[in-house]
């Protein structure tokens, strides 16, 4: 049976100090010119004797856990949980691990779940926050933790984010909408105060006012299929139905189409409908969802690159970064111009 060696066994076993010894396995042993011959005798003994570091320990002294938490709307929606899984795969690349905590898109949660994680001895945070307060994100700032905003974000703070150019995508999804013949369209939108939203609106009434058009309908509230549920079964009651509509996220496009299909209404043949996010599935729906796609991939690395350069670099300074998305055309939406 093994018991774990501790420090203080490969001392008497070696016949080197203590500190010796726990320089070489600490990965300090360069930096005190101890030999490589005394480094590959402890390293072994080590080994042979089952050594397990106390990382819990090691915390207690440097102050560090080699731990990010990560913290997003709602795992629920697959736009999240894929924010989530390419944090934890970079994170992981710096040997650190990625505690995940889920505010329910509620400001009061993210404050708790600000405040528990951040008495966990972290070296970082990436929040995707849900609210539009952003005091407690400051506070932690101000006491040195390392954060940075992912997707929603707020502008004018001294706070680091990575995000897409919501509004250039709106403006290109609608602006596709219009050379397509639709002058009646309806946006469904997401949560009205995040940051995404309020630039995929402008992009969207924009692309409107610049082409003259006067009939549009911005409606809704949550980033949910229920949202798009309720907004495509209240839209469809109009007098004037609109010939296309817009669905802020893959989520409120689900109960879109959900709504659709109940009233027997065919896409695009009826309406023409796109989405804001990309995601495999839209290609298995039927009609394959024409889309803005965000380089989800992309605003993550980016994200985990200026954090880690914040912890291991202390670069401190504020850095705002917006990348740029893509419509990638599918079957969804029709061409007014031309008879079917």
């Amino acid at each position: 049976m093994h018991h774990k060696s501790n420090i203080v066994d490969i001392a008497e076993k070696s016949g080197f100090s203590i500190t010796t010894v726990s320089r070489v396995l600490n990965g300090k042993a360069d930096k005190y010119r101890i030999s490589k011959a005394t480094q590959q005798k402890i390293k072994a003994l080590a080994e042979e004797l089952n050594y397990v570091p106390n990382e819990f320990a090691r915390n207690l002294r440097t102050g560090k856990s080699k731990t990010i938490a990560l913290i997003v709307p709602s795992l629920k929606n697959p736009f999240f949980a894929e924010i989530a899984s390419v944090v934890n795969t970079e994170v992981r690349k710096y040997n650190y691990i990625t505690i995940i905590g889920d505010s329910d898109d509620n400001i009061e949660n993210e404050k708790t779940e600000v405040m528990h994680l951040s008495s966990r001895n972290l070296d970082g945070m990436i929040i995707v926050p849900c609210g539009d307060e952003w005091g407690h994100l400051e506070r932690m700032q101000e006491k040195g933790l390392p954060l940075i905003c992912i997707d929603r974000y707020f502008e004018g703070l001294d706070l680091s984010f990575v995000s897409s150019d919501n509004y250039e995508g709106a403006y290109s999804a609608s602006k596709y909408l219009i050379e397509h013949g639709h002058t009646s369209i309806a946006c469904i939108q997401g949560v009205r105060h995040s940051t995404p939203n309020i630039q995929r609106v402008r992009g969207f009434v924009d692309a409107m006012i610049n082409s003259g058009i006067t009939s549009y309908t911005v409606t809704g509230d949550a980033f949910s299929e229920q949202n798009g549920y309720l907004e495509t079964k209240l839209l469809l009651r109009q007098k004037v139905r609109p010939t296309a509509i817009f669905a802020f996220s893959n989520t409120i496009a689900m109960g879109c189409i959900k709504a659709l299909k109940e009233e027997k209404v065919k896409v695009p043949e009826d309406i023409s409908l796109l989405t804001f996010d990309d995601n495999p599935y839209l290609n298995y729906i039927e009609p394959p969802l024409t889309c803005i796609s965000q380089p989800v991939e992309d605003i993550c690395k980016i994200a985990v690159k200026i954090l880690f350069s914040n912890i291991l670099e202390h670069d401190t300074s504020p850095k705002h970064v917006l990348l740029k998305t893509q419509l990638k055309v599918k079957a969804s939406v029709r061409n007014l111009g031309r008879p079917l």
